[in-house]
């Protein structure tokens, strides 16, 4: 396929105009080489060559065109006044860009860096640290870089804040989030200075300045689905939905096994013993590989998956991508949106997926089991993790409570 064969001539204009000519066919085999559709490889070639006329109008030169794409994304399309046929669409070009940078990679381009890698290297650096030294999941690191992020970016160097700098970043963290999450916010914030302390730096005159909001974690019941409400849910998966199988899937996953989004992602084809009827947690938050009873429900909904709707992949992951690239491993916003979307369908007004693993927790209780039950299910390293359902064991509390004073009981 001739990649100025399949774009309008103004696209071709403005690829043959622009540094990158010498890539577009190459970028063309690469998008072909991994299944990517007839038209979604001419839309991502239409966002490449809106690109490619932009960069020469700011007359970027190729070495330097990473550094601009993030601007391009962020600034430039929410206020595009290009001519007719540019593509707009901010996740398609970031995806297409993204592609962009692969192919230019592999075909060897010095892309120069400026502050943005050194601040991207030190965040590197910090995410190993909390992974490496102190033991935090992926997920949980990935949040604190996230928050993180904004104060490094403010220092642009490897530095400590000041203490007036750092007072003026939590203040208005604190101003646009809850209590909540504020707690989190702290917490980063003093993971990022112990950070620094264990680089040799001097935090004594930081911390004091961190603190938390009074926030009383278990002060609420955890918010779970009635037994009515989740039949509801496992049946908001009509036959003419798109990847029904794979949804159904992991909503099963979620709600018979309790598994964080993060889990059903990493489960991979190895991880099944269909002739014993378990199933190994081989990636979970506690990082230690974890064997479970699979329901009868749960794996038939797992082999229908498989064997009916699972496309051809490399990947020895269960759920993979149902569309190109097919091999590159699927995220946990996937599993989010998956649970959003049968909430919605089903008339239920909840969004987090947390709650069917709280769901779980109740049903365990309801039917006889005790909070060593739902702690060893739910795979917590310690039973104070589970305390917080003693709430809603309404049988067993019933059972303790004392007479309300000057009561008729």
């Amino acid at each position: 396929m001739n990649v100025f064969e399949t774009l309008t001539p103004i696209a071709v204009h403005r690829l043959n105009a622009s540094v990158l000519k010498p890539y577009a066919q190459c970028y063309l085999d690469h998008l072909s080489a991994r299944g990517y559709a007839r038209l979604t490889i001419r839309q991502y070639l239409n966002c490449v060559a809106h690109f490619a006329y932009w960069a020469n109008r700011q007359q970027i030169s190729l070495p330097s065109i990473k550094q601009h794409i993030n601007h391009f994304v962020t600034w430039h399309l929410p206020r595009c006044r290009c001519k007719p046929f540019a593509q707009r669409q901010r996740h398609a070009t970031k995806a297409a860009l993204n592609q962009l940078m692969v192919v230019m990679a592999n075909t060897g381009i010095a892309l120069d860096t400026d502050e943005m890698s050194a601040v991207d290297l030190q965040l590197q650096n910090f995410e190993q640290y909390l992974q490496q030294m102190k033991g935090l999941a992926r997920t949980t690191s990935h949040r604190r870089v996230a928050i993180i992020r904004p104060l490094v970016l403010q220092l642009r160097q490897d530095t400590l804040p000041t203490p007036d700098q750092l007072r003026r970043f939590l203040r208005e963290e604190f101003a646009r989030i809850s209590a909540a999450s504020a707690g989190v916010t702290a917490a980063a914030v003093r993971s990022y200075l112990n950070f620094h302390a264990f680089k040799g730096n001097r935090i004594e005159h930081l911390l004091p300045i961190v603190g938390s909001p009074a926030n009383w974690r278990l002060a609420a019941n955890p918010q779970v689905l009635s037994t009515s409400e989740v039949s509801l849910l496992l049946k908001a998966f009509p036959e003419e939905m798109p990847s029904k199988l794979r949804s159904y899937a992991m909503v099963r996953c979620l709600v018979d096994l309790g598994l964080r989004s993060s889990e059903v992602i990493s489960l991979e084809l190895k991880d099944i013993d269909w002739i014993n009827g378990i199933i190994h947690i081989c990636k979970s938050k506690s990082r230690r590989v974890d064997t479970l009873p699979l329901p009868i429900e749960t794996g038939s909904a797992l082999a229908n998956y498989i064997k009916s709707e699972r496309p051809q992949s490399l990947s020895r992951l269960i759920f993979v991508r149902h569309v190109a690239p097919f091999d590159n491993p699927i995220a946990a916003g996937v599993v989010r949106r998956v649970v959003r979307e049968a909430y919605q369908r089903a008339g239920l007004s909840h969004t987090k997926v947390h709650i069917l693993r709280h769901t779980l927790a109740s049903r365990l209780l309801e039917t006889g089991g005790t909070l060593k039950d739902v702690a060893d299910i739910l795979r917590h390293r310690a039973l104070d993790t589970s305390m917080i359902y003693a709430k809603i064991d309404v049988v067993r509390l019933s059972a303790v409570a004392m007479p309300w004073p000057r009561s008729q009981s």
